[in-house]
């Protein structure tokens, strides 16, 4: 039995090695920081990512080969009717009580800035909108990258639907789950909202 499934933008070899050195843990959506001792996965091609491919058309990986998975601020490019399809991909490749792990940005968090008009929370320059209501939807939006905004409440819908047994908001750093090494790549603490779910 392979661990790794057949398909396009699979890096066979690197994958396999890390998988055989006792890595079974998947950073999806990437971008460009992957992190070592990860295995790191994207949709787009860059050094260090080792599995390149659109997740809407599933990910090359046998179901059940990744003990952990951790996805920063990645699902919010993901269009509202893909957002559970890609939550169910990310389950199956999950082993039996594997854990997900998402990082997103928080848009109670930013209502909150918006309405007390913390001009300070927001990370948009002046020179690209001035006004509180400007930076709020700047924020958000991430410039028009972002196709989706999340609360706590619909990430556990959505992970429910998506399959997973439980759900549980976590803090910065924190975790709910057994594997200490989900929060690594925690970041952005200010702006997100931190969510744990188990296969």
């Amino acid at each position: 039995m392979t661990v790794l499934q057949q398909g396009a933008g699979a890096r066979d070899e690197t994958v396999a090695d890390l998988l055989a050195t006792g890595i079974r843990r998947l950073n999806w959506g990437c971008g460009d920081y992957p992190e070592h001792g990860w295995i790191n996965s994207d949709i787009k091609e860059s050094p260090n990512v080792h599995v390149v491919r659109d997740i809407r058309y599933g990910l090359p990986l046998e179901t059940g080969c990744i003990e952990y998975a951790a996805s920063v601020h990645a699902l919010p490019e993901i269009h509202y009717w893909d957002q559970v399809p890609t939550l169910r991909e990310l389950r199956r490749v999950l082993q039996p009580e594997g854990v997900l792990r998402l990082v997103l940005p928080d848009l109670d968090k930013g209502i909150r800035a918006y309405l007390d008009e913390d001009h300070d929370y927001f990370l948009i320059p002046d020179q690209d909108a001035r006004s509180i209501g400007g930076k709020f939807i700047t924020q958000m939006l991430w410039y028009g990258w972002s196709r989706m905004l999340f609360t706590y409440d619909l990430v556990a819908e959505m992970l429910t639907e998506a399959g997973f047994s439980s759900v549980s908001r976590c803090s910065y750093r924190q975790t709910n789950s057994r594997f200490p090494g989900i929060t690594e790549l925690d970041s952005r603490e200010r702006e997100s909202l931190y969510a744990e779910a188990v296969k």
